[in-house]
């Protein structure tokens, strides 16, 4: 409900300033916990006493929590800053309130408590009053006046309105978790957490919330407006190299070679609104060899393999927002292949071993809702070669990975294998969809009830 002129005259604007000086004081002492926790919980797995997995495993959560710590100062001050620029800006703004009311009464208005105009009769002599009510043209003018001074006042309020529902959204968006470390990317391990990416200056906060609220009405317009679709198809070869590198500042040492005769991607993308259909046809012709090794900080990783052969690859992809979707690929390869690969990293662990030579035909499918995802493959096999892998942790892709498959075939066999995935990332944009859901229909039901009783 927007704010009425009754209602921005009689507040108190300080009192946001007062709220600010509180923020700021629970800033300092978040401070104060966050130095404590350091020097006493956090200290704990710095020590030469405790090591192995669970101590790598409490450091990561102590600086997560310490992290949280640290994000719940950065939100703090945020607030603070934002609750004192509002202030500034409710204040100048009920000023201006105050004097389009002043100019009112001074060109003989009355202004009501309720924001009202009219003219005001009383200063004017009987004589004058009844000129007015006998004169068309005076009563024109006079109605002509409290429009404009009515109009004039409305606009203030309406300024009003408008800059506590922008703050209302800015407020809203300095609780709300930017995630800006989050999925690896530091030592932020809660996607609902206090927020370390919040600022406190409103003008700029102010300009991000537009700059939003534009880019959601294009995207809303570009979906009302039809489907877009996008593709293409790159074809090159010959093509080979080599690369190698050794295992310094923390990470793993490669190396590889590749010899590609020809190869062939079409892809192409529909969009229309929140529907999504995508799609990739892939021939390959080459050989290639490969190897990671190393122990860096996220752990302990070797990989080597090799193939020679023609791959082809044709899959199909359908997704409905971040709630559901679901894919089918096809694959086939003609050749030979070894690979021998093994992980144990703190984020998951995987081994695993294959060696083959013939042909391959395999066939997948799966499915996704709400970033939970299963999936199934199988393949038949004509050669002779054996295959085992498991997977538990995360992949390139950033979802989590639970999985395996195991295949042989000596003349005529094949394989089977099965995965399941979480995107944390879709995961929490459901979640909070879900949170929204329910608290909007909350919100619908109260508002019934309560109106059964008005």
């Amino acid at each position: 409900m927007a704010l009425n002129y009754h209602e921005v005259m009689g507040t108190n604007f300080g009192l946001l300033g007062t709220a600010a000086g509180k923020w700021e004081s629970m800033a300092g002492e978040l401070g104060k916990v966050e130095t404590r926790y350091g020097e006493t919980v956090q200290k704990i797995t710095m020590t030469n006493g405790w090591a192995g997995h669970s101590a790598v495993s409490a450091e990561k959560g102590f600086a997560a929590t310490r992290y949280e710590y640290a994000a719940a100062q950065v939100q703090a001050k945020a607030i603070a800053g934002l609750l004192r620029d509002a202030q500034e800006k409710f204040t100048n703004l009920k000023k201006k309130l105050e004097s389009a009311r002043d100019d009112a009464i001074a060109a003989g208005m009355t202004v009501s408590e309720q924001g009202y105009v009219a003219f005001d009769w009383s200063k004017l002599t009987p004589g004058e009053r009844s000129a007015y009510h006998h004169d068309p043209d005076g009563q024109k003018t006079i109605g002509e006046a409290v429009g404009k001074w009515q109009k004039h006042i409305d606009d203030r309020v309406k300024a009003v309105a408008e800059l506590d529902q922008n703050i209302k959204a800015v407020l809203e968006t300095a609780v709300t978790d930017s995630n800006k470390d989050a999925l690896g990317k530091g030592a932020d391990m809660s996607l609902s957490g206090f927020n370390a990416g919040a600022t406190g200056d409103l003008d700029q906060a102010l300009k991000d919330e537009k700059a939003a609220r534009e880019r959601a009405a294009k995207e809303a317009e570009a979906a009302k407006n039809g489907p877009k679709s996008e593709g293409g198809l790159t074809i090159t070869g010959p093509n080979a190299g080599v690369s190698t590198s050794g295992q310094k500042y923390g990470k793993e040492g490669s190396a590889k070679a590749y010899a590609d005769l020809f190869k062939m991607t079409a892809q192409g993308t529909y969009q229309n609104g929140d529907l999504t259909l995508s799609g990739i046809d892939d021939i390959t012709l080459g050989a290639r060899a490969s190897a990671n090794y190393g122990m860096t900080q996220d752990g302990l990783v070797g990989k080597a393999e090799t193939s020679a052969g023609v791959r082809t690859l044709l899959e199909g992809r359908a997704d409905y927002s971040h709630w559901v979707g679901g894919y089918a690929r096809s694959e086939g390869f003609g050749g030979g292949e070894a690979a021998l690969s093994g992980s144990a990293r703190w984020d998951g662990v995987s081994a695993g071993a294959k060696a083959f030579a013939g042909g391959k035909l395999s066939v997948a499918g799966g499915g996704e809702v709400a970033g939970l995802g299963a999936g199934a493959t199988a393949e038949g096999w004509a050669g002779a070669g054996a295959e085992a892998k498991a997977t538990f942790g995360k992949g390139d892709d950033g979802k989590w990975h639970v999985g395996g498959k195991v295949g042989v075939a000596l003349g005529i066999g094949g394989s089977v294998g099965a995965e399941f995935t979480i995107d944390t990332d879709k995961l929490s944009k459901s979640a909070g969809d879900a949170a929204d859901w329910v608290g909007d229909t909350a919100g619908d039901i109260k508002d019934g009830v309560v109106g059964l009783f008005d």
